[in-house]
């Protein structure tokens, strides 16, 4: 079955992408606006990069008019951003801060999402999640440059939130207690908390 991308639309590009390309981790990231306006919002287009300088990115779609969301044009503005990852109890909430809301709206307070401050920007984390990343902005792109249906943002992490509680008593985190949600495709949703997860060594003599 061959693929003609190049024919598709956005749409069913968007579906075959996304539907395949799985699972995928939820940046549920918390911005402020130029005038002091909290925003909450997920996104499954995110990813790390490198451990050094640690950097994560997120790509937020634009709107349908081809405007900024508001997570975008407020890292734009202020240049910070927190990304907090989504555990599986907070997973309605996660799917609620999805509504387009007016700008003018904090998805904090209308969802019910409890805050805390952060160490080092001004945007808040959400306070329960298990790990939440601090960043500043190094790199804001409109990808591509004609008529641009996202933006490429990279965010260096300058302190980071973590639940003592994914730790493992071998000291290592352990996917069971993180419980992290994942995007599939379409309105489907996967979990690391799962009995499916396996571990897989090395090949002997690999280097680390």
């Amino acid at each position: 079955m061959l693929l003609a991308f190049s024919t598709f639309d956005r749409r069913t590009a968007y579906f075959w992408m996304a539907s395949t390309i799985a699972p995928r981790p939820v940046a549920w990231v918390s911005s402020v606006s130029a005038t002091g306006v909290i925003n909450l919002a997920p996104f499954s287009f995110f990813q790390m990069i490198t451990p050094l300088p640690p950097t994560l990115m997120i790509c937020p779609q634009t709107n349908s008019d081809g405007s900024l969301k508001d997570t975008a044009r407020n890292i734009r503005e202020t240049g910070e951003f927190v990304v907090s990852l989504v555990s599986f109890p907070m997973v309605q909430q996660m799917n609620e801060t999805s509504f387009a809301f007016d700008a003018g709206t904090s998805e904090f307070e209308q969802v019910g999402v409890v805050a805390a401050a952060s160490h080092a920007v001004v945007p808040p984390r959400v306070a329960l999640a298990p790990m939440s990343f601090e960043c500043r902005a190094t790199s804001f792109t409109q990808y591509p440059d004609a008529t641009p249906p996202c933006a490429i943002i990279l965010g260096e992490v300058i302190a980071a939130h973590a639940d003592p509680a994914i730790v493992g008593e071998d000291g290592i985190i352990d996917p069971h207690r993180l419980d992290l949600v994942s995007r599939m495709g379409a309105d489907w949703y996967g979990r690391t908390n799962s009995a499916d997860n396996f571990s897989l060594r090395r090949p002997a003599g690999w280097a680390r």
